[in-house]
């Protein structure tokens, strides 16, 4: 059987790059990507991996531009030929589940989350692309059929959550088996907490990084380290006064140097899953998180840490207070972030591949 796996694109070595990692190492495969940044690579076991690319990856500044390109997407994950291979595994938030298969092959989607933009977002990415949004509406209306048309060629999806599911149900009409993405859950002794808070987030407007920053802002006197990078980083610091830390992405020993410490990790997107509040729980870390989405599935009110209902500030600032009485069991919240571990995902994929009998 020779199999083949496609991944949207490789900017950073995020979410979806773990996702992608642990499906290399049950079944080494050649990898198809959009385009793709070598040094993100670096230290991984994708680093040896025969990794193939389209025609994006020869626009200058690809890593950066990307975002303006979505049309691109469409065209270019079109160009991939994979008639050769057998067995199909899609990686895909975006476009890779939309491969062009054939009649002998079987296909599986990882799916992290059906296009977003396209869908829930939708009204939320027209309202701030001004005049632009008379351009790309009837696009995004080609792209919604589009990708719905993508999905029939898929013959098994394994959401990342049984929120992703829900939508992939409500989207594309599929049924789906839920399998939580792998998340690096390493046991490391407890250690002495300290007075401050943690956030870790790509800096786009979804994350809602902004109403952290300002919730903190408005109370003063508790530190918070915002651990990440992206488009709004100038907007971010701008609003942030001294009590804000940013740090810039960290390498994974210092990440866990300074999450272990933290006496709670603050979440306000609402995600498909959310890996960053799985690490803070492995660290012996309670979160503080909006309550919707994939964080029902990883957070326990009470236990783990506590839900805010608003994505405003006065709820994360009424969050905080009511953390700071609460008292949490650390053993407990470690023993909770092991199930979403590395292992149980390579466990679990090993048995859907080997039940395929292909």
């Amino acid at each position: 059987m020779k199999s083949v796996i496609i991944h949207d694109k490789i900017s950073e070595f995020a979410g979806s790059e773990i996702v992608l990692e642990s499906m290399y190492e049950v079944i080494p495969s050649p990898i198809y990507t959009l385009f793709y940044n070598s040094h993100a690579l670096k230290g991984t076991q994708l680093e040896k991996a025969i990794i193939k690319t389209t025609f994006l990856q020869n626009i200058p500044y690809i890593q950066t531009i990307f975002r303006n390109l979505l049309p691109l997407f469409v065209l270019a994950v079109e160009t991939i030929n994979i008639r050769d291979y057998d067995l199909v595994i899609t990686s895909s938030h975006s476009v890779a589940k939309n491969i062009l298969t054939f009649p002998h092959q079987f296909h599986i989607c990882y799916c992290h989350t059906p296009m977003r933009y396209a869908w829930d977002l939708y009204f939320k990415y027209m309202k701030n692309m001004g005049y632009k949004k008379f351009v790309f509406a009837p696009i995004m209306n080609y792209i919604r059929l589009w990708d719905k048309a993508g999905s029939d060629r898929v013959d098994l999806f394994i959401a990342n959550s049984q929120h992703t599911q829900k939508r992939i149900k409500k989207y594309y009409g599929k049924d789906s088996i839920v399998l939580y993405p792998p998340v690096q859950v390493p046991i490391i002794p407890s250690v002495k907490k300290e007075d401050y808070y943690v956030t870790i987030a790509r800096f786009v407007p979804y994350k809602k990084v902004d109403i952290i920053i300002n919730a903190f802002t408005m109370m003063g006197d508790k530190k918070l380290f915002v651990i990440g990078d992206g488009p709004d980083k100038k907007r971010l610091k701008k609003i942030a006064k001294d009590n804000i830390i940013f740090t810039g992405y960290l390498d994974r020993d210092n990440l866990i140097k300074i999450l272990g410490k933290a006496k709670g990790f603050v979440f306000a997107a609402e995600e498909d899953f959310g890996i960053a509040p799985v690490e803070a729980q492995a660290c012996g870390v309670p979160v503080i998180a909006f309550g919707k989405g994939g964080i029902l599935e990883t957070v326990i009110d009470g236990k783990t840490g506590l839900y805010f209902y608003e994505q405003t500030e006065n709820a994360i600032i009424e969050a905080v207070m009511k953390f700071e009485k609460e008292r949490f069991d650390i053993s407990y919240i470690k023993k909770h972030a092991q199930k979403f571990s590395r292992e149980n995902f390579i466990i679990k994929f090993k048995e859907i591949i080997t039940k395929l009998n292909i």
